[in-house]
């Protein structure tokens, strides 16, 4: 028994070629990278360039037949599903969709208030919650990424951060393996006014920079973790000196 192809009943429309100025009849059959095949009225199956076809036909293409999107390399992955390059609407969507944040405001409130501190772990990190707030490119796109806690003061501060500080260490081995430098205890009293002192310096598989430590302002303290685009090499700290990179 014969059984018809699926392009026999597929609709037969007009590919244009890219000026516009030459035209095929034919159903579509099936595409890769490259180019796209279709099926002739005669019965004759045709490939055909994808930079030889009108961008309208390869507009219609694209959204009737897209190729399968790929799967992201994870060496490439900073925190959940965002990567360096991305741009302000491929972070949004991706936040959006991600399971390990949320946001704290309406949707319609992005545009006016920017992505910065917007969405939220959903998860405490070692019982403190986690905003995010990028730095983008002059052209838009993803350059550094900063994971930081809500402010801790008081005489628990310590107690609290080192809580979360010992959690992010695991999360941050378990997404980028053992990092490069590494101090075995968090002391807050060290850490300068209006700076950031880091403990944790992990090289990225294939650019830039993850660094993890204790952010200082006031008697205030924060937990953060900032990804960048930037090649940090460690800074040896004399032994009675203040940890850092």
């Amino acid at each position: 028994m014969l059984v018809a192809s699926p392009a026999l009943h597929a609709q037969s429309r007009v590919w244009r070629s890219s000026d516009g100025g030459k035209s095929i009849q034919g159903a579509f059959v099936k595409r890769d990278k490259t180019s796209v095949s279709i099926l002739r009225p005669d019965q004759r199956e045709v490939t055909i360039p994808l930079e030889k076809i009108h961008h309208e036909d390869l507009a219609w293409l694209n959204e009737r037949h897209p190729l399968p999107a790929a799967a992201p390399d994870a060496r490439d992955l900073l925190f959940d599903k965002l990567k360096f390059g991305d741009s302000r609407a491929q972070v949004t969507e991706k936040l959006k969709t991600s399971k390990l944040v949320q946001a704290t405001l309406p949707e319609t409130m992005f545009a006016r208030t920017g992505l910065n501190g917007i969405f939220q772990t959903v998860h405490k990190v070692g019982g403190l919650e986690a905003s995010l707030y990028f730095d983008w490119t002059e052209s838009g796109t993803l350059r550094e990424l900063t994971l930081q806690t809500t402010p801790v003061s008081g005489n628990d501060a310590q107690t609290r951060l080192t809580a979360c500080w010992k959690e992010f260490i695991e999360l941050m081995t378990t997404l980028h393996g053992n990092p490069i430098h590494a101090h075995d205890k968090l002391d807050i009293t060290a850490v300068p006014d209006e700076s950031m002192s880091t403990t944790h310096l992990w090289k990225l598989e294939h650019r830039g920079t993850a660094m993890l430590g204790c952010s200082r302002d006031g008697d205030e303290y924060q937990i953060a973790v900032r990804f960048t685009t930037e090649n940090i090499k460690p800074v040896v700290i004399p032994a009675d000196g203040k940890p850092g990179i």
